[in-house]
């Protein structure tokens, strides 16, 4: 789904859908009607031609509530969504809104505490120190009045429930349990069974009603890790800087969602409460919810849980508007990254009638497709890569332009360029039939996004928060169908002048990191096994059971094959008019590295008629998505878009295939290019840790290190690389369609428009790799300057074997699998020692596949000794707590029930379990087998395949901050130097 143009829609996407046809310019007035429910006490507002036919309902105490019902699966994506986020923090207390969002998860005075009334005395005195701490300048002194917080927060946590939160939410079968702040709102996310909307509501109105602010001081901790997890992450440096240089008045740009160091070394309690009482008020805050229920229920639901919250008046947000930008404002930052360039122009907010022609100029610059950027910058491959994209809000707006530099191209060089693009609009230098060709492209994008319920509950999130009426909402592919090149003119020489920022990253060594000390932390009790009141009631509530629905691959798929012998599976699509095709061939990187290059290389090729830049206007304009896509395994060709001009696009594809023409300009700056691209991936160390993990796993020869040298590369020549592209599929592959069409359809136009040979190569068997051994404790060693210390622990564990997949399911959701589980609750929650945290066993490609365990953290380098000993207790004795076992089992199951595999994922799982050699869905064995199992089963499998392990233990951070004995004190430290890590 495009995300250009997220959070807009119209009825153009109905005509669309109901005509198929292009460039339908409707006039609409988006009329709303006001209707009542049912029973007549609940009136709310809907839009014509809706196309997620919403329902807008505001109850009496101000709660507005959006609706949308879907009901492909028998889930409810739910948020919750408050007008309030960093930019109302106060500028004295900055980083509010995001630190209460952390605590909202603590509980209340009916949950999260064995006895609240003797937990509270010592939550006032531990909110009343804070005060005197904030107020204390002597460090000696400060530390001392911290040491007694300390104690008394170890006193209050005898008395706390860690986790009831997650506990209740995940025993219903939530998933992606979660919430998000940002400059204008905080956001509560969960995606829950249909089945489990009442005992939802009464979780989050009780989360509403009277939250408690408690286990203060260590989710304090979390949030310092997660500064400093920011401090060591170079692009938001460099979005701060441009925020900061854009909005010199404005909180946008004057403190940062996070909060300062300052800030955060200093926090309040009582401003954190008083933030609450002023902004979490229920005229302030939306419910929505997309999925499989009945509004007239669920609106009753949500009342008798958020009816009572009363509201407050809410003061209208001010600012003093900024100052124009007179000349270009430069900036310049340092980090361990590759170099790059932002610009930013600033904009007028969402609710301007200009944004629609912005998003236009955008959508010109960059579609991935036809825009200037695309075809003039990087289909020429002037620069490494560029892009355009906006970031839309309530009170300003921001267009950036983004570039990366080719070898030997200065940054400034890369401006020039991207600020070209711009003239160009300005002087109309861009072909008008791309308006009515981006409009369809960004309402096909919509048609696949609405197929998500989290889309539908952003789109309503997001109008909520923007003050936007839905109706207009609902209109917003309409108004930029009516964009004209006299408008994209008329607002281009309006906006672009030198009043721009430009943001110059440069690979070096931040000179200004100030990172957040830890204090002095004792670990708290968890009471993991005990359960308050509320928690009990929520158990005990009855609900209605929902039958799991398991594929029948025999009866969801259809198999038939082309008079060539290929196979094709079949899943016929009655959604929509939109079809997706596949080509899959069984060989990939691991089979043939330089096809693999080939295959990037022909995004840059033509043929003997067209022009490459021909080649992508002509599937721009038929709205169709060409890719080709490769992993270790396999070589994937894909066709998606307008099943109406599937004939065309299958046609053009075979046609471009057959008539590739070679380009040695091309091809010696796509080298050039990669080459770049490889220096720049040795500066990141997400890249770095991605490799680490291969080399942890598959030792110095592995999937992610093993490349076509310098050399190679150099040698490539347009004649081979376009010989291996024709010769795709000349192998053995098979065909996947997901689409309208009926399968003897899709069968004929196959027949005459897939060019095969008579006789198709076999793809190699080829194992260039080999499964690490653990047989003893080694660590791996990268160094690498950050203030943090990321570290993987793996260990080959044991073959694969279905049988025990059951009993691997649970010791993963039980261990590892999420805020609940043991390792999350005793690193992060208790002993406060990391940010982020997990464990489990990896899953793997293929039956022959060995099963490695595998641990994750991310913490302070100064804490890196504590939490590798924390993590290894663990791994080491596993404790055992039956409620968490419990609700364990009840997540499992419960997700399983209410879990759809739907539209082209059924192909695709398809193609999971004949790789894996199973003939029915696993799903079924897992849903079977876990009710009757015991904690004894995942202990004796915890002792028989994760106790006494040894681990390769991966180690990326800064030597100056590791300890390097106690890394030794684990076993042999092995130096990784970046070429073994990248393999050049």
């Amino acid at each position: 789904m495009s995300m250009k143009y997220f959070g807009k829609f119209s009825k153009l996407l109905v005509l669309l859908i109901a005509f198929q046809a292009f460039g339908l310019q409707a006039q609409t007035k988006h009329a709303t009607h006001q209707l009542s429910s049912t029973d007549g006490l609940y009136k709310y507002t809907t839009v014509e031609n809706d196309p997620l036919q919403a329902r807008v309902y505001v109850l009496k105490n101000g709660l507005t509530v959006y609706m949308s019902v879907n009901r492909n699966e028998p889930r409810i994506q739910t948020m919750i969504a408050v007008r309030a986020g960093s930019k109302n923090d106060p500028s004295e207390t900055t980083g509010l809104a995001h630190y209460l969002e952390h605590l909202l998860f603590k509980g209340t005075d009916r949950y999260g505490s064995l006895d609240y009334s003797r937990e509270k005395p010592l939550l006032d005195s531990i909110e009343n120190l804070f005060e005197v701490y904030r107020e204390t300048k002597d460090p000696e002194l400060r530390k001392a009045i911290y040491h007694h917080i300390d104690s008394i927060s170890g006193e209050s946590a005898k008395w706390a429930i860690a986790n009831e939160y997650d506990k209740m939410v995940g025993t219903l079968g939530a998933r992606g349990t979660n919430a998000f702040t940002s400059n204008e709102q905080t956001v509560y996310v969960n995606d829950i069974p249909s089945n489990q909307l009442k005992k939802w509501t009464l979780i989050e109105g009780e989360r509403f009603r009277n939250p408690v602010l408690r286990l203060f001081h260590t989710e304090l901790e979390a949030v310092y890790e997660e500064k400093n997890r920011s401090l060591d992450n170079d692009g938001r440096t460099v979005s701060e800087a441009m925020e900061a240089a854009l909005f010199q008045k404005h909180p946008y740009g004057t403190q940062t969602t996070i909060g300062t160091v300052e800030h955060l070394k200093n926090p309040s309690i009582k401003r954190i409460k008083a933030f609450y009482a002023k902004n979490y008020v229920p005229n302030n805050m939306a419910v929505c919810i997309s999925g499989d229920f009945d509004p007239d229920v669920a609106i009753r639901e949500i009342d008798a849980a958020f009816g009572s919250l009363e509201p407050k008046p809410i003061a209208p947000f001010t600012f003093d508007p900024e100052d124009p930008i007179a000349a270009p404002i430069k900036k310049e930052v340092f980090g361990p990254d590759a170099e790059s360039v932002l610009i930013g122009f600033r904009y007028p907010g969402i609710n301007n009638p200009d944004i629609h022609v912005l998003d236009m100029i955008d959508l010109l610059l960059s579609n991935s497709s036809a825009g200037l950027i695309d075809v003039n910058l990087n289909q020429k491959q002037l620069v490494l890569s560029a892009s355009s994209t906006t970031d839309e809000n309530l009170d300003y707006s921001v267009h950036f332009l983004s570039g990366r530099p080719r070898t030997g191209q200065t940054l400034d060089e890369v401006a020039g360029l991207l600020l070209a693009q711009i003239e160009s609009i300005k002087q109309g230098a861009f072909d008008e039939k791309l308006l009515p060709a981006i409009v369809n492209s960004q309402t096909i994008g919509k048609i696949k996004g609405y197929e998500s319920n989290r889309s539908r509950a952003s789109e309503m999130m997001q109008a909520f928060i923007l003050h936007q009426n839905w109706s207009d909402v609902a209109g917003d592919l309409d108004d930029l169908a009516q964009v004209t090149k006299a408008d994209v003119l008329r607002v281009a020489n309006k906006y672009y002048h030198n009043n721009y920022v430009i943001v110059y990253k440069r690979t070096g060594t931040r000179p200004d990191v100030v990172k957040v000390v830890k204090p002095a932390i004792t670990p708290v009790s968890l009471n993991r096994e005990a359960q308050s009141p509320f928690l009990q009631q929520i158990a005990a509530m009855p609900a209605e059971k929902i039958a799991p629905k398991f594929i029948d691959y025999k009866k969801d798929i259809q198999e038939t094959k082309l008079a060539s012998g290929v196979p094709v599976f079949y899943r016929h699509n009655d959604e929509n008019q939109l079809f997706e095709l596949y080509y899959k061939i069984d060989m990939g990187r691991k089979d043939n590295k330089r096809m693999s290059f080939a295959l990037g290389y022909m995004n840059y090729l033509g043929t003997n008629t067209m022009t490459v830049e021909e080649v992508k206007r002509k599937f721009f304009e038929l709205g169709m998505s060409f890719n080709l896509y490769e992993d270790n395994d396999q070589f994937t060709i894909s066709l998606t878009g307008l099943d109406k001009n599937f004939t065309q696009g299958v046609k053009l594809f075979e046609n471009i295939l057959a008539n590739l023409k070679g380009d040695q300009a091309a091809l010696d700056a796509l080298v050039a290019r990669s080459l770049k691209g490889r220096a720049d991936s040795k500066k990141n160390k997400n890249a770095i840790l991605a490799g680490m993990r291969s080399y942890g796993t598959y030792g110095k020869l592995n999937p992610f290190n093993d490349n076509l040298s310098e050399a190679e590369l150099k040698s490539l020549k347009p004649e081979e690389l376009v010989g291996y592209l024709q010769d795709l599929t000349h192998f053995e592959h098979h065909v996947l369609y997901y689409g309208p069409r009926k399968l003897a359809d899709v069968r004929t136009e196959l027949n005459t428009l897939h060019k095969t040979p008579k006789t198709l190569k076999p793809v190699p068997n080829t194992h260039p790799y080999t499964f690490q051994d653990t047989k003893e404790n080694v660590v791996y060693f990268v160094n690498y300057p950050m203030a943090q210390a990321e570290v993987v622990l793996l260990s080959k564990s044991m073959q694969y074997d279905a049988k025990i997949e059951p009993t691997l399911r649970l010791y993963n959701e039980y261990f590892g699998g999420g805020m609940s589980s043991l390792v999350f609750q005793t690193i992060r929650e208790s002993k406060a020692l990391a940010y982020a945290v997990s464990s489990s066993f990896t899953g793997v490609q293929y039956q022959t596949d060995p099963r490695y365990i595998s641990a994750y953290v991310g913490t302070q380098a100064d804490k890196l000794p504590e939490t590798m000993k924390g993590m290894f207790e663990l791994l080491t004795d596993m404790p055992e707590a039956d409620k968490i076992f419990i609700q364990a089992k009840e997540a499992i199951l419960n997700r399983i029930e209410t879990e759809r595999i739907t539209r082209s994922g059924i192909l695709f799982d398809y193609e999971r379990a004949r790789r894996m050699g199973f003939d029915h869905d696993m799903r079924r064995d897992v849903y079977t087998s876990v009710p009757t199992m015991a904690f004894a089963d995942i202990s004796n499998f915890q002792h028989d395949n994760v106790r006494g392990k040894h681990y390769n233990i991966l180690v990326l951070g800064s030597r100056e901050k590791i300890d390097q004995k106690m890394l030794a004190s684990y076993g042999n430290i092995v130096e990784l130097k970046l070429e073994d890590v990248f393999g050049y």
